[in-house]
C-alpha cells in the first residue's frame, strides 16, 4: 500500500526562558490507508486525529521536546494507544512541560520507524532529530532546518555552531531534490537550502 504524507497546521503557544509566543505548528502524518506515524504533537489532539482519520497510529515521533511540539503527546498517546518516541537528551526539556509523565521511548540515530529513518541533528536542542523518508524523497526537520536556514538557537539548551554542523553534515548531504517538511512554515528542498538552484 502506498505511503503518503498528510498535513495540518495547529495554533497555540511556545514558552521557554520566561517568554511566551503565539505559534503555528505543522503536524505531519506519514503512512498508508491503514497505519500511520504522527510527527510531533503540538497543540490540538482533535486537529491531529482529523488528519489521522480511521487509521491506526503506530508511533508518535517527537522531533524535540519544546512545549509546542510535545504538549498534547501524552493525551494523543492515551487516545490512540501508540507509543511516544523522543531522543533521551531531550529529557530536561520534556520535564519542563511534562514533569510527571515518564520519558517516551528512546530514539537513536539511524533507527527506522515505519518509513522514517532517525537522523540526530543537535543544535536547536540537544536531542533534536530529523526524520528521513527515502521512498518519499522527503525529510521532516522539526525546528532544525527551515526555508531560509537553521532553526533558532538563542534559548536554553541550544547552540548555533552545533546546529550549523548538524545541517551541513547530516542534512545537506541528502539528495538535493529532497523535500524539507518543517516544523513551522513552508516546505523547501535540500538543494535550495544548499544554495543549489532548483532543477
Amino acid at each position: 500500500m502506498m505511503v503518503r504524507v498528510d498535513h495540518a497546521v495547529t495554533s497555540g503557544t511556545f514558552s521557554l526562558d520566561g517568554q511566551t509566543f503565539d505559534v503555528d505548528n505543522n503536524v505531519w502524518v506519514v503512512g498508508d490507508d491503514r497505519e500511520c506515524v504522527v510527527i510531533d504533537a503540538p497543540h490540538s489532539v482533535p486537529g491531529i486525529l482529523q488528519v489521522v482519520g480511521d487509521r491506526t497510529v503506530t508511533a508518535i515521533v517527537l522531533t524535540h521536546a519544546h512545549d509546542d511540539h510535545v504538549r498534547v503527546a501524552p493525551e494523543l498517546a492515551r487516545r490512540t494507544g501508540a507509543p511516544m518516541f523522543l531522543h533521551p537528551l531531550e529529557e530536561p526539556l520534556w520535564r519542563l512541560t511534562h514533569p510527571d509523565v515518564p520519558m517516551p521511548r528512546a530514539l537513536s540515530d539511524g533507527e527506522q520507524i515505519g518509513a522514517l529513518r532517525v537522523i540526530h541533528t543537535p543544535g536547536h536542542s540537544p536531542g533534536a532529530v530529523c526524520l528521513y523518508a527515502a521512498e518519499l524523497g522527503a525529510v521532516f526537520t522539526g525546528d532544525t532546518l527551515f526555508q531560509g536556514g537553521p532553526g533558532a538557537t538563542g534559548r536554553s539548551y541550544s547552540d548555533r555552531d552545533t546546529i550549523e554542523a548538524s545541517i551541513r553534515d547530516r542534512l545537506l548531504t541528502l539528495p538535493p531534490e529532497t523535500v524539507v517538511h518543517t516544523g513551522h512554515g513552508d516546505d523547501t528542498t535540500i538543494g535550495a537550502e544548499n544554495g543549489v538552484a532548483r532543477s
